[in-house]
């Protein structure tokens, strides 16, 4: 099995987005990873009290942005040989995919999380 050291294209899931990225650095417990592209957008609301509308704060998560750094404990990250599509197009088929997931789920959850959806779809600029 090959080793995941600097340079190393991987994907990570990080909160409960699924990104492909570039190591940049090997830590004790993390890898660094520089964000090239979006595989599963985050899902939208209280990740303690999931598909529950009734929260103090229904949280509007974005994915990663462009060459984003961020820290993925090592047991999230995986070697990744397939081709890196250009991050706008992968953030666009991913927001699209959330959505369509959620399209015929009529609970009250589903709706408040197409809702943040489509805000960010606009804040994107897609």
């Amino acid at each position: 099995m090959e080793e995941i050291k600097a340079g190393s294209i991987v994907t990570g899931i990080y909160k409960t987005g699924k990104y492909i990225g570039e190591v940049t650095d090997v830590r004790p417990m993390h890898y660094l990873v520089k964000v090239k592209a979006v595989l599963k957008h985050p899902q939208q609301g209280d990740l303690h009290a999931p598909k529950e509308v009734d929260v103090p704060l229904f949280h509007e998560r974005r994915a990663l942005a462009h060459n984003e750094q961020t820290n993925i404990p090592k047991n999230m990250v995986k070697l990744y040989g397939g081709e890196v599509i250009e991050y706008k197009e992968s953030l666009k088929i991913a927001l699209e995919s959330s959505k369509q997931a959620l399209h015929d789920d009529k609970s009250e959850w589903a709706q408040k999380c197409l809702q943040n959806l489509s805000v960010l779809e606009t804040e994107y600029k897609l």
